[in-house]
This record gives C-alpha cells, structure tokens and sequence, in this order.
C-alpha cells in the first residue's frame, strides 16, 4: 500500500482517424478505464466509420465524438486561416513541421496540407474545451496530426503504436519526429516498444512505455466447459488478406472425413469475402464454414463461448483483442507466431503456427477438436490468468494515468 496523495485528474482529448470501429472496442475500454479514474475525456475523429454500427455501446461513443470531416470541407480551411491571421507566430511553426513529416514521407503535399488544417481545427476545439493533453491510436496520421497541433501552441501530446501497418515503411512516417516532440509514447506489446526503439533517437527511448490493451474482465464471466460434443471453432475479424481466412476452407476439406461434424464460424466481413467464398464453395465445405457477417459485443461473446477454441491464422496483427476475450472466456486460442502474439500465446493455452502453413493450420485445429476435455479447460485456465495479468483494462487504465500525470 503507498499513501501517496491520487493525482489531479488530466482533462483529455483522444484523437483517432476512424472512431469508433468494431475492431476498436480495446479504444473504448482504454477510454471507459480513464473515466471511471476521474478524467474528462473528449473524444474526437477525422471521419466516421464507414460501414453500419451495430453494437450500441459504439454507437453511444459515435454520438460523443467530435468529426473534424464534419460537415463541409470549408470549415478546415477556416480553422487554419483562422490560425494563420490571429496567431501567424504559431502556424509558420506548424507548417515548418508539416514541412518537415512532408520531406520524410518524399511526397503527399495535399495529405500533410490537410494534416496541419486538422491540427488547426483540433487546437481549436481543445482550447475550447480547456484540454491539457491530447492521446491518438497509431502512429501514422493520427500522431501527425497531433503533433502538429501540440507545434500550433496545442496540447502536449502522447500517441500509442499497434503495428503492423504501422511500421511498414516506417522511416516515412516521421517515427523519430513524433517520438521525439511527443510527452511519451506508448507500445501495446514489447515486440512494438523494439521497433519504436529503432525507430527513435537514442535520447528518446525512455520515452518509449508499454501500456497492453485492456478488457473489461467482468464483462467477461468464464464460460461453461466445453461439451463433448462441440466441434465449433469461431474465427472473429475483418475479412481480409492479413487475417488468412481464405486458408481455413482447405483445413476443413483436410478434416472433414475424420470430423464430419466440425464446423467454423467466421464472425466479420471485409474486402476478402469473395475469396473466402470461392474457397468454400472450392473446397466444398459450405455447410461446415459459415460466413456469419458482423456481430455485436455481446453476440461475440456468445459465440466464443460456445466454441471449443479461437481459430484466427493471421498474417499480420499487434496483438488481437479477440484473442483476450477468448481467454478471458475460458477458450484455448490457435494462432500464429507474429508480432506480439507469443506475448501472450504459448502451448501452455493454444496453438501457434507458422502464417499461412495450411499443414500446420490443420494439425493445429485437429489438434484443438481431438483434445480431451480436461486438457481443453486447463488451457481455458491458463489464458484466463494470464489475460487477467497481463490485460485488466483497470490494471492498464491507472498505468496510462500514471504517465498522463508524470510526463505531462
């Protein structure tokens, strides 16, 4: 027990390029964590998600953002004129700024226009509302965005990476720039805090922290166990390359003749759907691989509970929300060995295989179906202890606060 006196709650804006998104749940939870510890936290976006919402609690959080692509484009155009003609001292230093991001990415004159008239417009809104400190999810547009608001006179700002796309072509996306100007940066996993370590200037690596996405463990009840009968693995996530959906039809077709009665659920949609059904209808497994579109938070829970295991054969992921809500639910994971999965996966509670191995995939998921039900629920066990370790949304709520009040 420590009888330090609790920190003044930070008045915060969070910034994002799409809020919210069903894959963002881990955003909200970071947000909802913050709240509950007495920060005001207003949320902003440059535009909305683009598909249907369907899980309200998502639509509540899209009702209480703030879109600077609100409305017609003349309104950031105003902002940054508005900038330029009362504080002209102000704006030459952003656009020296914005030069500067320009001539790391070698091209993109109207993308880092477009930034700094969003910088302008969020300056704005947060003097406004009397924000102390901005936070933004990515590395890419979303912390240019808010470092060249923090260089117009703005808050002082902090970003938090994910990966992968983040960090693919990284050197020109201004890594060293906006780990440098920022008050910290913060890594979900230590495979992302290595990178930005090699991205940074050798000064600024203690600014580099890792605070892990977080979940609200009692909305989180361990399931059941598995009955014997299940045959069920749930896939949830965009459809799309990164995610290797199109491998599970011809893992199925493997299995089908020994496991009649397996089934998948692929829970999401996405640009990969079309391939994902040919494979199904090539493999001719359309009544064991079921496409079953988006689905709210809570039906995703469902469906991961009444599974028998995790199936997501990624090719690229920071480390997947979905994974934790599997283990927070008591159900073992098959995965693959990238970025900061093994993190958090090992044999002790799942399965790890190479990405796109459609040999290893089916080992793996025969592996999961043949597995007794006291092996099954002593992997269940162990990915509930180590979500409840490592990803208590509390847990990592308080450590983000704790760096909002000492490096701000």
């Amino acid at each position: 027990m420590t009888n330090e006196p609790p920190r003044p709650a930070i008045p915060l804006g969070y910034f994002l390029n799409t809020y919210p998104a069903p894959s963002a749940t881990f955003i909200r939870n970071e947000i909802e964590a913050l709240e509950a510890l007495g920060h005001r936290v207003s949320r902003f976006a440059v535009r909305r998600f683009p598909g249907a919402l369907v899980d309200p609690a998502d639509l509540r959080e899209q009702r209480a953002t703030t879109y600077l692509m609100e409305g017609s484009k003349a309104n950031l155009i105003a902002s940054g004129l508005r900038e330029l003609l009362t504080r002209p001292l102000a704006f030459a230093k952003g656009l020296g700024a914005a030069l500067g991001l320009l001539r790391q990415a070698r091209g993109g004159v109207l993308r880092h226009a477009a930034y700094l008239l969003q910088a302008a417009s969020l300056r704005q809104k947060a003097a406004r509302l009397g924000i102390a400190h901005i936070h933004s999810h990515y590395g890419t547009n979303p912390a240019a965005v808010a470092m060249l608001c923090r260089t117009l006179g703005g808050p002082s700002y902090s970003f938090t990476a994910h990966g992968p796309d983040e960090f693919v072509g990284a050197e020109g996306h201004g890594f060293r720039t906006k780990i440098e100007r920022s008050a910290f940066t913060v890594a979900i996993t230590d495979h992302a805090r290595a990178l930005l370590e090699g991205l940074a200037r050798k000064e600024d690596r203690g600014r580099i922290v890792t605070v892990r996405c977080g979940l609200d463990l009692p909305r989180f009840q361990p399931a059941p166990p598995v009955e014997a009968g299940n045959r069920v693995l749930v896939c949830v996530g965009r459809l799309c390359p990164a995610k290797g959906q199109v491998h599970i039809p011809a893992a199925v077709a493997a299995l089908t003749a020994t496991l009649p009665d397996i089934r998948v659920l692929l829970v999401g949609d996405g640009e990969s759907r079309p391939q994902v059904e040919r494979a199904i209808a090539e493999h001719g497994v359309g009544e064991q691989v079921i496409l079953h579109g988006w689905a709210r938070g809570d039906e995703v829970r469902a469906l991961l509970a009444s599974s028998r295991a995790l199936l997501l054969p990624s090719y690229a992921e920071g480390l997947p929300i979905v994974i934790m809500e599997a283990f927070a639910l008591g159900r073992p994971v098959i995965t693959t060995t990238i970025a900061g999965i093994p993190e958090l996966v090992d044999d002790s509670c799942g399965w790890l295989i190479p990405p796109g191995d459609v040999a290893a995939l089916t080992r793996a998921m025969e592996a999961a179906l043949r597995a007794d039900l006291a092996e099954l629920s002593r992997m269940g066990l162990a990915g509930r202890a180590r979500v409840e370790r490592l990803h208590d949304r509390n847990a990592q709520g308080a450590a983000l606060s704790r760096h909002f009040a000492e490096r701000t």
